[in-house]
């Protein structure tokens, strides 16, 4: 099994964050949200996986080099591919056409999702959906009788299904979808100057291709920041029975209201931490009060009441405060 995972997008929704940190690296629940997505598709795939192919822009060595310890960490070779111009899903996927070889998943990395359901690795494809209350805010699809899928609808404006795409797409062919993504391209076939993998997916449904729907428990945005601090307050729910604090983190005078993830060498004075917040590695919080939060690593909290918020790394932050998003690199006093 081969995992593509498109991540070349700026984040502009989750600025200030991504303004040092690329969106599929900010963390959940005190790991990456890219870690999350491919941990929890090994789990789902119940198989192994050989290659992750990341797609990205132009991140830095560092990020490159945290994306193949990624892939390590579930057994898989990792490779890094670039996309160099904004043309589409199908443009970006096929930037990875080395890994476009025997079973494929396709997984955008600004998704999360808790699933009951082993991937049936013998059907032709699949593709991953969560019935919806509002369906007209997203692309659907449209089911027969069979439960096989008829139609890719994107935004229907009068109903058509609940059953929303999620942005994770088994193949049980990859060198047939890089055939059909490199048709696109090919012909210059574009929607609004993008090639997208839509297109591909009709193609291959007209030509034969069995399209089943695997649907997802829950589907976790990380689109912007209230979206991400509530994921991060779902993942925490979903993990309360792993250990979540590290052993070297120093806790004096302070209570510790679970579910919670505290990094290696948190220090906390006089502070309430908790429900839902997760805190990396290094930062110190003093006399303050956190819930529903995560605060990214080596930062200073001194005097603060923060909630349904999120901090990155290296911020020092002092005074009071309800509800903040806070990028890299600042210093507040209020």
């Amino acid at each position: 099994m081969n995992i593509i995972i498109p991540m070349a997008g700026m984040g502009k929704r989750m600025r200030p964050h991504t303004l040092s940190v690329p969106k599929p690296l900010i963390p959940i629940a005190g790991k990456p949200i890219v870690q999350r997505l491919v941990e929890d598709i090994a789990k789902v795939c119940n198989t192994k996986i050989d290659q992750i192919a990341f797609i990205i822009g132009d991140f830095g060595d560092l990020v490159e080099k945290n994306l193949l310890l990624i892939a390590e960490s579930v057994g898989a070779k990792g490779s890094i591919h670039y996309q160099e111009e904004a043309l589409g899903t199908a443009h970006a996927i096929l930037c990875a056409r080395e890994a476009l070889e025997g079973n494929v998943i396709v997984a955008y990395a600004d998704t999360l999702f808790k699933a009951d359901f082993i991937l049936d690795v013998d059907q032709d494809a699949i593709i991953w959906v969560q019935a919806v209350e509002d369906p007209s805010a997203f692309g659907v699809v449209k089911l027969n009788e069979q439960n096989q899928i008829t139609d890719f609808v994107e935004k229907p404006a009068n109903y058509i299904s609940d059953l929303a795409i999620i942005g994770i797409y088994y193949f049980k062919d990859g060198a047939y979808l890089r055939k059909e993504l490199e048709f696109l391209i090919d012909n210059d076939i574009k929607v609004k100057g993008e090639y997208q993998l839509t297109d591909a997916l009709e193609n291959m449904k007209n030509n034969g291709t069995k399209f089943v729907p695997g649907q997802v428990a829950e589907w976790l945005d990380c689109g912007n920041k209230e979206a991400t601090v509530n994921t991060n307050q779902r993942y925490l729910e979903f993990i309360k029975n792993q250990p979540l604090i590290a052993a070297s983190a120093l806790m004096t005078n302070s209570v510790i209201v679970p579910p919670v993830f505290i990094g290696a060498d948190v220090v906390l004075e006089n502070t309430v931490i908790g429900p839902h917040v997760s805190v990396g590695s290094g930062t110190k919080i003093v006399n303050s009060v956190i819930k529903n939060s995560i605060i990214q690593e080596n930062s200073d909290i001194i005097n603060i009441n923060l909630a349904n918020s999120m901090v990155g790394n290296f911020v020092t932050l002092e005074g009071n405060a309800a509800d903040l998003s806070v990028g890299d690199y600042n210093a507040i006093k209020v």
